[in-house]
């Protein structure tokens, strides 16, 4: 799910830190890939006439053929991949993930009465609920990937998080994922739409952190504040907590601690029994990663394996040999070619001091306040111009 609403809060609140653009733009850039995201979204994407992908043994590969396809697309454009796979998910999910699991069941049922009673769109529409990533997808993509010669890690929890580590440590450009989640876990730029397909005429969308940081007139612990408000995978969400609600009250109040004591003084606001953001906010600030130095996070660009990508798309999977042969010899001409260095690859982003953060969350209090002096005296104006007898004849 990730963050609830995230993305148009800060296209409304912070919009100068959205850019969008073309893929070619991202000629030249290492990019980390949150992969079980971008598989879920090939498995439900990757389609013939609302079915999946099937092989002729009747073995699904949307997976593999998205997988395929939009990688060679990538490696087109001058973008060097590298993906990461989920491990096992933090406790704290555990209440998310049962749900997904419930809803998958009940739209299973759906999907199967549909086929007896409904529409051919009510199939495909019920059908595409019940899609799981199976560990046999994530195996079948990581043995694509070995073939390719595109380097892939596994995370020992969340994609998204050791993607983040990977950006900020400068690694790579940029983790592309569509969770907003990957930004709560301190990504410096997000990249969405970097796995559409070309038909979908999505632009790429280039979100800057500490852009929306400014935007928001927040620090990174007030912004995580306002993710888990919003609604993210950990905590069931506030009834009636809205984005502009959500907004308002961390503005307000500053934190969480004084959010939630504002909301039990408050009727209007029901606060779940279980409702742990204090660890949900630990698991933002200090997720379970590879630091960016450990040996696992060393990754390079092979030549493809021809002949092994050949015998898995083509004779095990029943891929068409000819485009299989195609897309490879692109992949070794694009793989080859030394690509031309950007200059930002020169430089490294360098930390900002304690006394650089604690200037600018200062910074960001006093415009908050000054704002809202602002906002106090135009009321007060308005409401004295209301009072002031009209003028008689």
């Amino acid at each position: 799910m990730g963050i609830k609403n995230l993305y148009q809060v800060i296209s409304e609140h912070a919009p100068a830190a959205i850019k969008t653009g073309e893929i070619k733009n991202q000629f030249g850039r290492k990019v980390a890939i949150d992969a079980s995201m971008s598989i879920y979204s090939f498995l439900i994407a990757v389609r013939s006439d609302g079915q999946q992908l099937m092989s002729d043994t009747g073995e699904t590969t949307s997976h593999l053929m998205g997988l395929f396809y939009r990688t060679l697309r990538m490696v087109d454009n001058g973008i060097k991949p590298l993906y990461v796979f989920d491990g096992a998910p933090p406790k704290l999910k555990s209440g998310e993930l049962a749900k997904r699991f419930q809803r998958k069941s009940e739209a299973h049922a759906q999907a199967e009465e549909a086929k007896e009673t409904g529409t051919a769109e009510d199939v495909e529409k019920f059908s595409r609920r019940t899609v799981r990533v199976t560990r046999e997808h994530n195996e079948e993509c990581q043995q694509l990937l070995k073939f390719m010669g595109i380097p892939y890690i596994v995370a020992p929890t969340e994609a998204e998080a050791q993607c983040a580590v990977l950006a900020r440590a400068g690694k790579v450009y940029a983790a592309a994922s569509e969770d907003m989640d990957t930004l709560t876990f301190n990504a410096p730029i997000l990249l969405r739409h970097l796995t559409f397909s070309e038909q979908r005429k999505e632009p790429i969308q280039e979100i800057h952190l500490d852009k929306a940081l400014e935007g928001l007139e927040m620090d990174r612990e007030q912004f995580i504040d306002l993710c888990i408000l919003l609604g993210c995978d950990y905590l069931d969400p506030i009834k009636g907590i809205g984005p502009s609600t959500a907004l308002k009250l961390i503005r307000e109040h500053k934190t969480l601690e004084k959010v939630v004591e504002h909301m039990k003084s408050n009727s209007k606001y029901t606060i779940p029994d279980d409702w742990p953001f204090t660890d949900a906010r630990l698991l933002f600030l200090e997720p379970d990663v590879r630091p960016a130095d450990d040996p696992a996070c060393d990754f390079k660009w092979e030549a493809p394996d021809i002949e092994g990508l050949v015998k898995f798309l083509v004779e095990e999977k029943h891929f068409n040999e000819d485009r299989v042969r195609n897309g490879v010899a692109k992949l070794q001409k694009n793989l080859k070619t030394a690509q031309q260095s950007r200059l930002e690859g020169f430089f490294k982003p360098v930390e900002k001091t304690a006394e650089e953060k604690a200037s600018l969350k200062r910074k960001a209090e006093q415009k908050l306040e000054e704002k809202k002096k602002k906002q106090k005296q135009t009321a007060k104006e308005k409401k004295a111009a209301k009072a002031k007898p009209k003028g008689g004849a």
